[in-house]
């Protein structure tokens, strides 16, 4: 996703917005090079895209453009854990803090995102205990996404609660119906009825 993508989606949602709070994700390199890319981006997801706060994902090594834009006004929310940018460099979707090192660097990046200003983090992907541990270090909220019940907060994305895709199942994800499965019901229905001539039927013509 570009920075332009997220833009025009934010604003997209923003337009429909009632009582939800909107927070637009800063896209990768959209903040990593320099501090200044990082000022300019989210400058453009609140001014252009109407959102009210954006997420940026790390630690201790964006903590400074945390406190650059609350200084200025914008709010941030924080992502620590398994940070979806960096897939690659954790060779795929593992949960991370695990080992006593990676417990110490998520406290760490917790503690310092927080104190730069963050008025929230997610969570996502780590033993319980440590998603325990980082809600009682912090004074910002946290949001849980597979980090355990102690978060002050949960979120599941929206395609695992309805069970849009039938194959992907994370451990974390609790489904609430399973619309994927009924959707290929469904356009296999309508194949069928097409093939076999009784779509449209009279009572879906025009005389």
């Amino acid at each position: 996703m570009t920075l332009d993508d997220i833009v025009y989606h934010t604003r997209a949602v923003a337009r429909g917005v009632r009582r939800a709070h909107l927070v637009a994700d800063m896209p990768f390199m959209s903040y990593q090079a320099s501090i200044e890319d990082g000022l300019r981006a989210a400058g453009r997801l609140i001014k252009e895209g109407g959102a009210e706060a954006v997420k940026i994902e790390g630690g201790v090594h964006v903590a400074e453009l945390v406190a650059r834009l609350t200084r200025i006004g914008i709010p941030v929310m924080g992502h620590v854990g398994m940070t979806p940018q960096s897939v690659h460099a954790f060779g795929g979707f593992r949960v991370q803090g695990r080992t006593a090192e990676q417990r110490q660097r998520i406290l760490a990046d917790a503690r310092a995102v927080a104190d730069a200003g963050a008025y929230a983090l997610v969570v996502e992907s780590v033993p319980r205990g440590l998603g325990a541990d980082i809600t009682a270090a912090v004074s910002a909220l946290t949001i849980g996404i597979g980090a355990g019940a102690a978060c002050d907060g949960q979120v599941l994305v929206m395609h695992d609660l309805l069970g849009l895709d039938p194959s992907w199942k994370p451990r974390f994800a609790r489904r609430y119906a399973e619309l994927g499965a009924e959707a290929q019901r469904a356009f296999a229905a309508f194949a069928a009825d097409v093939r076999a001539g009784t779509f449209p039927s009279e009572a879906e013509t025009f005389e």
